[in-house]
């Protein structure tokens, strides 16, 4: 099964505009493939996975880019750094829209070298795993704003189908594959990630530590992120925590979602929550064997948050967007899960595991009438297992959580 990717357009828009085009993100998301698809008859393809081609492109990058002439797609680039002031050269020299599209997973260092050699030439472009609208084929959507309109063909979740969706994750190759071991996949792809891409970025001395870490962090998702607590569970360092929440977010496996501030919120707290975007991996590294389980047990709730925001996210950067994102907390205990901020308003989102939403799940949005400043509030919601639309109040609607 192979199913369209929203960042498609973004990508032939991106190679009309730019002699370059990065689409970056983690392992197994679909870079490559989401480039295939669109490709040229006559753009070939090269991977830096390839031991014999890589170090051509580290010790002769002249000698590589020569061989492999644009129009050319590199795959994971970043394992040639030593490629980017040839390709500013002969982006300079020659001029061509979209003449080198390349792919990375490691996206600060990858990032760093794009800034100093290709500011100016480069269309960056980042992909994460397959959004709930893609696998639902309605991929072409705009970025996610609470609204009173909703696509009536859509079927809503039963917790039960909701969770089986958090379960599965969003890795395509998992996804389109209903034939693969769960299991088998994601102890693969873990095994992965610690061989390729945290041994390339960090000298690890503490495997079993880290391979510690990294369930520790999973079992913390949707929560704010506090180092010391960590470090004591994984017996290492607060920096050495620091260090390797770091990596997770350099893999492009989590993002810190960071409490809305301003002059006004004095009382807020300053530290950030943490969410992985994939939810599959979060069940794997949690030793949640089944569906059931992940519908049942003690991280439900962190579970649906974190599908919901990763959702959310998804759908502004395939959309070639950065979110706008935050969340509110404070010292009295007032709490918001989401704020978007879209064009200077606004919007509140609270995510309940529920199908009768209520006025009580909104009590805390009156808070941002007190800390918006000049920015103007927008419609709010509440996103539910509710399985159709309803206005709640005037201004605030739910949203079953089948239309993010």
């Amino acid at each position: 099964m192979h199913l369209k990717r929203t960042l498609t357009p973004k990508i032939i828009q991106a190679s009309k505009s730019f002699p370059v085009v990065l689409i970056t993100g983690p392992r197994q998301v679909g870079k490559t493939t989401i480039f295939e698809d669109v490709k040229e008859p006559e753009r070939i393809s090269v991977s830096l996975d390839d031991p014999e081609v890589r170090v051509l492109a580290q010790e002769d990058p002249r000698l590589f880019l020569s061989t492999y002439k644009p129009p050319v797609l590199i795959d994971e680039i970043q394992y040639a750094p030593q490629l980017f002031p040839y390709i500013k050269m002969i982006a300079d020299k020659e001029k061509k829209p979209g003449s080198y599209w390349i792919t990375g997973s490691q996206v600060f260092p990858l990032m760093k070298n794009v800034s100093e050699s290709l500011a100016g030439r480069v269309g960056v472009l980042d992909l994460q795993g397959l959004s709930q609208s893609e696998k639902q084929k309605r991929p072409f959507r705009k970025p996610f704003l609470p609204s009173s309109e909703i696509n009536n063909e859509l079927i809503p979740y039963t917790s039960e189908s909701l969770y089986e969706c958090i379960f599965r994750g969003s890795f395509p190759g998992f996804v389109a594959n209903s034939n693969m071991d769960w299991q088998s996949f994601y102890r693969s792809y873990v095994s992965t990630y610690l061989e390729r891409d945290v041994r390339q970025i960090l000298n690890i001395a503490q495997e079993n530590n880290f391979i510690k870490f990294l369930s520790v962090a999973a079992a913390r998702t949707g929560q704010i992120l506090n180092y010391s607590d960590m470090a004591r569970d994984c017996d290492v360092t607060v920096a050495t925590i620091k260090s390797w929440v770091s990596v997770l977010r350099t893999s492009g496996l989590v993002f810190l979602l960071y409490p809305y501030s301003n002059n006004l919120t004095k009382r807020a707290i300053k530290t950030p929550k943490l969410y992985f975007y994939d939810t599959g991996l979060v069940c794997y590294l949690c030793r949640i064997w089944d569906s059931k389980s992940a519908e049942d047990g003690i991280l439900s709730g962190a579970l649906m948050e974190t599908f919901v925001v990763s959702e959310i996210a998804k759908s502004y950067i395939h959309n070639g967007k950065m979110p706008n994102f935050y969340f509110y907390r404070d010292k009295t205990g007032k709490e918001i899960d989401l704020i978007i901020e879209e064009n200077l308003a606004l919007y509140p989102v609270e995510i309940k595991r529920t199908a009768t939403p209520s006025k009580a799940d909104i009590k805390n949005f009156k808070v941002l009438d007190s800390i918006k400043g000049k920015k103007r509030l927008g419609l709010g919601a509440v996103i539910s297992l509710r399985p159709d639309l309803l206005p709640i109040s005037k201004d605030t609607v739910a949203i079953p959580v089948s239309y993010i």
